[in-house]
């Protein structure tokens, strides 16, 4: 189904709720060969025009799919975004079952998507704030990592964490902060910020990257969120290895440990997750993940043997 024979007038017809999401805000419609997915925008209208324009910026660098239409909220309507349904499985289905050579494979082909990100530069950090990619000169949720930890243990499940393992963690956000605080020159890209495996469809027999997708989260921002984000409960040596791998290949010139860097700043997501007040499988496994890298001051630490919570089936422990 093209953009030429496409009209939100199919909305009337039934939508199928795309399996994989958390939001309940995606849908198909359609059938056969000509599928297309319906985002429906009702927490954030203004990400229906900033999405659209993501997507068209990234066509032909990477596998995201057309925009079909795209309309913003009127009259109490909400805001629609309309793009074409990419093949593809979803990696988080395909991954447990893949064998190592496999998973080394498929590593070097999303460490080159990570480059291709990579290469994409930004004036600045910041949100997106309209169509045109307008950086927002709104900063972190927080002025650093530290106060952002001490906002959910004043206000979230860290809270119930004894005091020697949030010293501990206090010590960690520390070193991760000095670590990214040493490179240089800074530089901001666009980001992602949501790239695991739930959003990246692969052909279950090539192995090809065939769809990244849901860039809700998107900003610009560090080049090394990205891998910290694919690689936070993916962690088999192999996959990691030709994922930072193909990336350093791909990329522009990145700091030595990129891994340990990714590492750093996906604090920030790992903080909030582990967090947050509204425990969910994932929510679970964070908080396990953020528990074990404070107490051993180590953000390659893994809650070994196994955590407690496996949301995937089947996490890929070192």
């Amino acid at each position: 189904m093209s953009s030429e024979d496409f009209s939100l007038d199919h909305l009337g017809t039934v939508m199928t709720p795309l399996a994989g999401g958390y939001s309940g805000e995606t849908f198909v419609i359609g059938a056969g060969n000509e599928q297309c997915v319906v985002r429906i925008y009702a927490r954030d209208p203004r990400r229906a025009l900033i999405d659209a324009s993501l997507l068209r910026l990234m066509r032909g660098l990477l596998p995201v799919p057309e925009v079909v239409e795209v309309r913003p909220a009127y009259d109490g309507k909400p805001a629609v975004l309309v793009t074409q349904r990419l093949p593809g499985v979803r990696l988080d289905l395909l991954l447990p079952d893949l064998a190592d050579p496999d998973r080394a494979r498929l590593g070097q082909s999303l460490g080159r998507a990570l480059g291709v990100l990579s290469g994409v530069p930004q004036l600045r950090f910041g949100m997106f704030k309209d169509e045109e990619l307008t950086i927002s000169s709104d900063g972190a949720p927080a002025g650093d990592l530290a106060q952002w930890a001490q906002h959910f243990r004043d206000n979230g499940r860290l809270a119930v964490w004894s005091q020697p393992d949030f010293n501990d963690l206090q010590q960690l956000v520390d070193e991760a902060e000095d670590a990214l605080a040493a490179v240089e020159p800074q530089r901001w890209v666009l980001v992602h910020s949501d790239f695991n495996p739930k959003n990246l469809l692969v052909d279950p027999e090539s192995l090809d990257l065939t769809g990244v997708l849901d860039w809700e989260f998107a900003h610009a921002g560090s080049p090394y969120t990205d891998l910290g984000n694919l690689t936070r409960f993916e962690r088999h040596r192999d996959f990691t290895k030709a994922v930072v791998s193909a990336l350093a290949d791909t990329a522009p010139p990145l700091a030595p440990q990129a891994l340990r860097l990714g590492r750093a700043v996906d604090l920030w997501a790992l903080i909030e997750l582990a967090g947050n007040v509204s425990p969910n499988a994932v929510r679970e496994l964070a908080g396990d993940l953020l528990l074990a890298q404070a107490r051993e001051r180590d953000l390659h630490a893994w809650p070994w043997p196994t955590p407690r919570v496996d949301p995937a089936g089947s996490r890929h422990v070192p």
